[in-house]
């Protein structure tokens, strides 16, 4: 990447901006750097949080990108970084509907940046902000970074869900079920219900179900092919955070006794072996209720 100044491996048709250094050394990354912006799995967010605040540079804050739970623990990435460089100074989170492809176009696109510091919120929405790219703030770090993380389970599911040939009027329901999924386990956690329908919740949820640059929507509908999970995995050829998002967002589901069928179903067709057309049809058979439900 220093050496062609491009991402040829996922964003090939596009140079990186002028000034822009690449480096593979996090010292030499980090040495004068005010802010830093984290975009990594989340399984490798809390590995590299600690590094940082190892290093006891002189930043003013950090804010990240990436969007799941802590693998294992099931913790917010909020929580992590607070445990560790982010007990030293502000954090906030980035979440909103985006493709990279998308952004890299210049394409007007739109998200959230949410931190328990309306200030720095601010602060972070402005280093981003620009005629294209609309930057929104929130105080709701909890709400948004759920929105993110648990869009990725429904997204599996709804690729599943076309690849099995159900069509847009099933695809529609899952979007709206689904959200009400997220609205039911994120207040149970202290999310605001704004937030939920807002560009981190609903926003991202329908991005990811209805367009196939969605990995995790890509994945389902390898799923549905006939495809076994880590063959599934591979044939998208990146991190599908909704793979252990479904493990943890079941275990705090359960924890806090908030009903989930359709994040529920997509785990059981991830980590306990069930078929996707068995799973489907789960769905179908459960008792029926109100839509407030």
């Amino acid at each position: 990447m220093a050496g062609e100044g491009r991402n040829r491996r996922y964003l090939p048709d596009h140079a990186f901006p002028e000034g822009l250094q690449v480096s593979a050394d996090l010292d030499e990354s980090t040495a004068a750097a005010r802010f830093v912006l984290i975009a990594v799995p989340s399984s490798g967010f809390s590995g590299l949080c600690a590094d940082l605040v190892s290093r006891d540079k002189a930043m003013e804050g950090i804010f990240w990108a990436t969007k799941g739970f802590e693998p294992g623990s099931g913790r917010l990435l909020h929580e992590v970084a607070a445990e560790n460089i982010a007990a030293t100074m502000p954090g906030a989170v980035l979440s909103g509907p985006t493709f990279a492809n998308e952004i890299a176009r210049g394409l007007p696109a739109a998200v959230s940046c949410a931190s328990a510091d309306a200030g720095f919120a601010e602060t972070v929405a402005d280093l981003f902000r620009n005629q294209r790219f609309r930057v929104y703030t929130s105080t709701d770090i909890v709400g948004v970074e759920i929105g993110g993380a648990v869009k990725n389970v429904l997204a599996i599911a709804a690729g599943i869900a076309d690849g099995l040939g159900f069509g847009a009027n099933t695809r529609a329901a899952l979007i709206t079920r689904g959200l009400r999924e997220i609205m039911r386990f994120g207040t149970a956690l202290g999310g605001q219900p704004e937030s939920f329908m807002g560009l981190a919740g609903l926003g991202d949820l329908v991005l990811t179900c209805t367009d196939d640059q969605s990995r995790n929507r890509r994945f389902g509908l390898a799923l549905a092919s006939g495809l076994q999970v880590d063959a599934a995995v591979q044939s998208v050829g990146q991190v599908v955070e909704g793979v252990s998002a479904a493990r943890e967002v079941m275990r705090q589901a359960q924890r806090i006794a908030v009903d989930m069928p359709i994040a529920e179903q997509v785990n059981k067709v991830l980590h306990e072996g069930v078929a996707p057309v068995d799973a489907v049809q789960a769905l179908l058979t459960r008792p029926p209720g109100t839509e407030s439900e």
